[in-house]
């Protein structure tokens, strides 16, 4: 495997579990990068532009390598930059985090929700995880459909009781929230405030003159047990994901069915959940932006709204995901579910793959996207590896 990039005296532990990545995990195509106190430590790609990429017999590239600036949609990791979006609005004095979401959205205070706050929202605590009537894929790529259809829903729980992962209406709900307070889409407002100022290769909405840069991504099978982690889910995990009566399976097909993640309109519309695209060095460049200066760019988070993001809002049994899991503001925090760096990280992988975080102790931001999707949801053993890697080099 021709591995491309660079990585800093000390940090060869996670070029070599890039490399075994393609040699025994199945990885088709993925970029990784990772900063440490703002400087580029690691910047790594290879393999082929397209999961579905082959080699001749001779092994001549039978379609485009991976190169320096590819990307990949990262599904949930999305929902980390979208994140950031409500909390710099309540850095910035717009959005008040305890305040009820309609007080900013009047109709969502249909059928009950009228104590549903925008911490709620952040932490997967509102009680909103499904729709009873789920989005066609056509309706999905219409913000304002998905905003009305989530204000007319009622709650699943009392919000604040419970925690349960909103994988698809939380986008909704966050990106409403954003458009309400700033009457812009929360796409642009990402592209305006977030990416554009620190530098990042990031977008939720994908403009027309990037679309050459995105990759084809699918379905890849890993085979074995992948570094030691559990490659076998619960029986109650599984049950949860076959049940079509589950919050799990419904969560999950809030839009059904669920889009060709391929398909050029889905990657140009704003789904702040789940449709994001990214370069790894994108990703860890935002995230290394949430803590400090980067090439000369804004720091994004004041300690306040650092510490605020890292705060533990939900943790333990997990209605959907049917798992333990930890929550802050809008990003998962170290723990079984998606192991992290250390006790401090906080960041958001993506379904299949892709993560990004970051650890302010230790002053590591990580980037990993991936055009092969795996079965996982929040611990892919391919980004596992590469954190493994991160750690030994510390």
């Amino acid at each position: 495997m021709d591995v491309n990039g660079t990585v800093a005296e000390g940090f060869e532990p996670v070029r070599e579990a890039f490399v075994r990545n393609f040699e025994v995990l199945g990885e088709r195509g993925a970029a990784v990068a990772v900063y440490r106190d703002g400087h580029r430590v690691v910047d790594l790609w290879a393999g082929t532009k397209d999961v579905d990429g082959t080699k001749d017999v001779d092994g001549t590239a039978d379609s485009a390598p991976w190169e320096r600036g590819t990307a990949q949609i990262v599904r949930s990791a999305t929902k980390g930059v979208a994140a950031a979006a409500l909390l710099l609005l309540h850095q910035r004095g717009l959005l008040d985090l305890d305040a009820p979401v309609g007080e900013y959205w009047p109709e969502f205070k249909a059928v009950g929700k009228e104590r549903v706050l925008v911490r709620h929202v952040l932490s997967h605590r509102a009680g909103l995880p499904v729709l009873d009537r789920p989005l066609t894929p056509e309706e999905a790529l219409d913000p304002l459909r998905g905003a009305e259809a989530v204000a007319r829903q009622a709650l699943v729980w009392e919000p604040g009781t419970d925690h349960g992962y909103h994988a698809l209406t939380y986008g909704w709900l966050l990106g409403e929230l954003v458009r309400r307070v700033t009457d812009r889409g929360v796409g642009d407002w990402i592209a305006e405030e977030i990416a554009g100022p620190v530098g990042a290769d990031l977008w939720v909405g994908l403009p027309a003159a990037e679309a050459g840069r995105v990759g084809r991504s699918g379905r890849v099978e890993a085979p074995g047990n992948a570094g030691g982690l559990r490659s076998r889910p619960k029986r109650s995990v599984t049950e949860a994901y076959d049940d079509p009566a589950s919050l799990t399976r419904r969560a999950f097909a809030a839009i059904t069915p669920f889009p060709d993640q391929n398909d050029p309109a889905y990657r140009a519309a704003s789904l702040p959940a789940t449709n994001g695209i990214a370069t790894a060095e994108g990703l860890a460049r935002f995230y290394a932006s949430l803590v400090g200066e980067v090439g000369g760019g804004p720091r994004l988070f004041t300690p306040g709204t650092l510490a605020a993001a890292r705060a533990e809002e939900s943790a333990g049994p997990d209605r959907v995901l049917v798992i333990n899991t930890r929550f802050g503001l809008g990003y998962m925090l170290h723990g079984s579910a998606s192991p992290f760096l250390d006790a401090g990280s906080f960041g958001h992988p993506g379904r299949g793959g892709s993560l990004g975080f970051t650890d302010p102790e230790s002053g590591i931001a990580f980037g990993y996207v991936t055009n092969g999707f795996s079965k996982t949801v929040t611990a892919d053993p391919r980004a596992q590896a590469l954190v493994r890697g991160v750690r030994a080099a510390l």
